[in-house]
Formats: structure tokens, sequence, C-alpha cells
């Protein structure tokens, strides 16, 4: 039997648009979806919009030791320690994440040199998903570039741990307008069944990882690894 028991889940989304609150934002709509599958099974679930805030553009942890005046990068960052889920979210520009996405990631990036108590990375044992929206192609795209940055700053990656809506190209209706009275993407399919798809993919896997004290310590420790420790390595010879 599934045990479809998430209490102790707690999930981040970044919505990386670039409208300021209180505007508008399609992407959050698609986040929202997701969002109320993890809040129906427990999940703690909390809701960052960047642009709201004074982040700083860099790849160290705390830019105002690096010339910045205000960084509300750190305090953000704690969030994501005590987060088991992060998902990305943003809309397409020109093809390409936008600006906003590009910037949180170098910030994860930024913080990638922690390690945790067993001497790994220190977000070996999260797990990574991303949604994006757009009026233009190239979903998978950027989905491809958020996921791999997700799993080589040391995320794990569920199973179709992506899902995104794209209208017809060039201007005209985004994800949730209304159009002839009815809700533009809202009854697609294809959408709506990845959402939930990624959403539980990401449930599952986060479950797994936490129930069973995360990705195993071995083989993987930067720490041990200074310390002169080659999990049995060994320099390859031409033969």
């Amino acid at each position: 039997m599934i045990d479809n028991d998430f209490t102790n889940l707690k999930a981040l989304f970044f919505n990386c648009t670039l409208k300021r609150s209180p505007e508008r934002s399609h992407t959050e709509l698609l986040i929202n979806a997701s969002r109320n599958i993890m809040d129906k099974h427990g999940v703690e679930t909390e809701l960052i919009r960047p642009i709201d805030h004074k982040i700083a553009t860099g790849v160290y942890p705390d830019m105002t030791k690096h010339g910045w005046n205000e960084d509300d990068w750190p305090k953000f960052y704690k969030k994501v320690q005590a987060a088991d889920i992060v998902v990305l979210a943003g809309p397409i520009w020109l093809g390409d994440n936008s600006s906003v996405m590009k910037q949180i990631i170098e910030r994860l990036y930024a913080n990638s040199h922690i390690l945790n108590e067993q001497g790994q990375y220190a977000d070996y044992g999260k797990v990574g998903g991303c949604l994006i929206t757009g009026n233009e192609d190239g979903v998978k795209h950027c989905a491809m570039n958020v996921l791999y940055s997700l799993g080589h700053i040391g995320y794990t990656i569920p199973p179709q741990a992506d899902a995104g809506w794209i209208g017809e190209a060039g201007p005209g209706a985004s994800y949730g307008d209304e159009v002839d009275g009815k809700r533009v993407g809202l009854d697609n399919d294809f959408v709506n069944r990845n959402t939930t798809f990624m959403t539980w993919n990401l449930m599952h896997l986060a479950k797994m990882l936490k129930d069973n004290g995360g990705i195993p310590a071995y083989g993987n420790q930067r720490s041990k690894w200074d310390a002169g420790a080659r999990f049995d390595f060994e320099n390859p010879e031409y033969r």
C-alpha cells in the first residue's frame, strides 16, 4: 500500500516572473496547480517571488560582503536549507529562462560549496523540479537548463520533473487569460497531466529520501575526499 502521508515534507517554490506583486503572474497560476496537490497531502508549502525582494546579483552566499548594500538572499537560503522540495518556475523570454530564473540559479550555486553533517554537499537529499510558461517555443529547453543546474549542485531529480504551458507562437493570450469566456490552458490535459505527475514524483522521491536518511554517504563526501580518501578511484592507465 502506498503511503501518501507527506506531512513531514516542506516544499519551496520560486516564481521567477518579471512582474512585481500585485501584478498577476501567469506562472503563479500553474504553480498553484502543483502547490494545491501538495497542500492536500500535508506538505508545508511556501512561495517566494524574488522580483519583490532585494536579491543581489552574484555568485557568493552574501553579496553585501562583495560591494552590495543589500542582499535578501541569505534569509531565503535558510528556507532552501529547510526545504525537502525546491521548484523553480518562470516564463520564457527569447526562448530562454527569465533573468530572474538565472539569478536564482546563480545564487543557489553560490551556496553549493556548503557541506552537510555527513560531509556531502548540502543539497544532497533535496529534490528539484521546474514549471515553465510562455507564448513561445522553449519549454523543454528552459526545463533542461533548470534541471541540469539543480542536479549539478546536488539535487536529486525524479522522473518527469518538469511541466509547462505554451500558447500559440507570438503575441496572444497567456496561461489562464480569459478569451471568449474561457480560461486559456486550464483544460489542457497534457499540461494538467504533466504538472500532476511532476508533483507526485517530487513528493514520492522526497519522502523516500527523507525516510532513508538522504543519499548514502559513501563515495560522495567532499570532506573525506579533501582529507585524502579516494573511494576506490585509480588513475586510468593506457594499455
